[in-house]
């Protein structure tokens, strides 16, 4: 059956001399990988730089249940980045994120909202022309969402509405995903003064992180906490080869 549907590419692979696999979440099927022929001529309608990290395309493979590639026919571009190939900052973001995507969505299946925010959250980081700093850490904050994975601010039994002199003394255990009064008897908790920064978090969204000045400490520290976050939920999440050129981007 031939299936067409928007997709992001997350992750490309050379297979032989002319082909790539080429691992995509797609807006109708979740989480795919593909195997693309590549023609030589110049004039083919694929192209190789279609395949790059959150690139956005329309593909049309024939899809096989029993197969774990399945056949590409076609791609187009559905939207050509302006900004994100030409400066470095963006560039690095944008395959931050194809990375931990490319980990974190395995095994997803269709969900059309998480896609929409996938490639909303691209298109803002293309359009912006300054303030987006802490786009990766309010997209990773974001995407806990659709993950099931978003902290709860529920105490026990009692709702967080507290004054901030309460919540400045609430711990926030990783394992739980939510915010306490007490430690748990476990290792994996952030102390009060860090678990702030979480509350930080939830807070932000795209048009309001550039009010929020963060240090170049408290930006690195906040993407560690997240990634241990998303390591104790997420099997086998390993560590980002790409944290590293970010980081250094960025100081």
């Amino acid at each position: 059956m031939l299936v067409k549907t928007d997709a992001i590419v997350l992750h490309s692979l050379k297979y032989g001399e002319s082909r790539l696999i080429v691992d995509v979440f797609s807006r109708l099927a979740g989480r795919i990988s593909l195997i693309a022929s590549l023609p030589k001529s110049p004039k083919a309608r694929l192209k190789k730089q279609y395949f790059q990290p959150m690139t956005l395309l329309e593909v049309s493979y024939e899809q096989r249940q029993q197969m774990q590639l399945q056949q590409l026919k076609d791609a187009r571009l559905l939207t050509a980045w302006a900004t994100i190939p030409f400066s470095p900052e963006k560039l690095a973001l944008s395959l931050f994120t194809a990375e931990f995507l490319y980990h974190a969505l395995r095994s997803e299946q269709q969900d059309e909202a998480m896609f929409d925010y996938i490639s909303d959250s691209m298109k803002w980081l293309d359009a912006a022309q300054q303030g987006f700093a802490n786009f990766h850490l309010t997209f990773l904050m974001r995407m806990s969402r659709f993950l099931g994975l978003y902290p709860n601010l529920v105490v026990g039994d009692e709702q967080a509405g507290w004054e901030e002199d309460r919540l400045s003394s609430l711990v926030f255990d990783l394992r739980e995903g939510c915010f306490s009064t007490v430690a748990p008897l476990h290792r994996d908790f952030l102390l009060p003064n860090e678990a702030r920064l979480i509350r930080l978090m939830m807070r932000m969204d795209y048009p309001t992180m550039h009010l929020y000045r963060l240090s170049r400490h408290d930006r690195q520290r906040i993407v560690e906490i997240l990634l241990r976050y998303y390591r104790l939920h997420i099997p086998q999440f390993p560590e980002l080869k790409s944290l590293q050129v970010l980081q250094e981007l960025w100081d």
